[in-house]
């Protein structure tokens, strides 16, 4: 009962914290308008403090200075959310489930072949790889199969960990595990996302880059190409089972927006529990009205969206394909077009040969990859290798 009931008081504490706030801040328009709006965030204290501090006698005036917080010192986003480098290289794995109990124990750590940060773009390869992981995930435990192989065909391949964000910040239980990342409001991940892109340029010295998405991922990298100054500076996006258009979560996400529509905010209830990230991605939410009315895609980016049929999470299976739009191309794959006996789900995906190798083709069409079909089981993926 004390292990249930502790979690409960933590949370309603923190959104009685956050009315505080709130009230606090109406309150204060009210009675002194010529004073700034405070608002339950660091860049708007800082300027709080700024717009109320007093010269100094010699005419100096002190500034504050916001940190945000991460652990590499490169994040970027709200209070409630952060991201953070992936460092020191992990083993190769083959499997989901060995890769999530690394992930647990190393929840920072970087994909092999990745985040080598002298890796100079070649000639055959000149735009570097940056990988986005997905909700409830890092980016270790999603692309300790991917980012390797990538290295391997001479591609620099860098990654991050965004959407960082506690149980009472907003990221739901799940968040309560070490490294349940990407459970932040996504326009805050996608602005953490457009900054560690930023990095990855200035290092390399490439003008644009390539992004694989996996799950949320895909959707960060949307949002990023739309309204984060992306446009320009991506060449090519290659999604594995995105929620481009969001997801019904096998009928629960659809029937839950319906609820809402009819007037109870029954998705409301569930965003402690879920967090913020996943509020979003239920098909029909205002996130996804915003980012898609003007279409799926921009122009100048080559598109290619893979999903499976076995995804219990990204589905249905259409909701996750791209409509192309002016200037756009868009290949829609599906997973088991041409090979059965790959049914990997939405986890495994990112264990599956299949998949590489459209990854490789996507990324490297002049490469010579050939696309494989191989077994790949749900739940466990690598090829059955563990």
């Amino acid at each position: 009962m004390i292990a249930t009931t502790h979690p409960l008081r933590r949370t309603l504490c923190g959104l009685g914290i956050a009315a505080g706030l709130t009230v606090a801040s109406v309150i204060g328009t009210g009675t002194a308008a010529a004073e700034p709006t405070l608002e339950p965030t660091i860049a708007s204290m800082a300027e709080y403090l700024d717009a109320t501090v007093t010269a100094t006698p010699d005419g100096r005036r002190p500034t504050v200075i916001a940190d945000t917080g991460s652990a590499s010192g490169s994040s970027s986003g709200s209070a409630g959310s952060r991201a953070s480098d992936a460092v020191g290289e992990g083993p190769e794995m083959s499997a989901y489930l060995p890769a999530f109990a690394y992930g647990l124990l190393h929840p920072d750590a970087a994909p092999p072949g990745a985040n080598r940060w002298n890796c100079k773009p070649s000639a055959e390869h000149p735009r570097p790889v940056v990988l986005l992981h997905g909700t409830w995930l890092n980016a270790y435990d999603t692309f300790s199969y991917l980012s390797p192989r990538l290295a391997q065909a001479g591609m620099c391949v860098f990654t991050l960990n965004f959407g960082k964000s506690g149980l009472l910040e907003g990221g739901g239980i799940g968040a309560v595990l070490p490294g349940r990342y990407g459970v932040g409001p996504m326009a805050d991940s996608a602005g953490q996302v457009a900054a560690f892109i930023e990095r990855v340029r200035a290092a390399t010295g490439a003008e644009q880059v390539d992004i694989v998405g996996h799950s949320q991922g895909g959707t960060i990298a949307n949002h990023y190409l739309k309204f984060g100054g992306g446009q320009d500076k991506v060449g090519k996006l290659v999604t594995f089972g995105a929620t481009h258009h969001g997801t019904s979560l096998l009928g629960m996400a659809t029937l839950g927006r319906m609820i809402n529509n009819a007037g109870i905010d029954i998705l409301g209830f569930y965003r402690p529990i879920v967090g913020v990230a996943n509020i979003e991605q239920a098909v029909g939410s205002e996130f996804y009205t915003t980012l898609n009315a003007a279409g799926d895609t921009v122009p100048g980016v080559a598109y290619t969206v893979v999903g499976s049929r076995y995804d219990e999470v990204m589905n249905p299976l259409e909701l996750g394909f791209l409509h192309a739009g002016p200037e756009a191309t868009v290949d829609n794959i599906t997973l088991q077009d041409g090979c059965e006996q790959d049914i990997s789900d939405h986890l495994t995906m990112m264990y599956s040969p299949r998949a590489v190798s459209l990854a490789l083709r996507a990324l490297d069409p002049e490469g010579g990859h050939a696309v494989t079909c191989t077994f790949n089981p749900w739940f466990f993926g690598g090829g059955g290798s563990l």
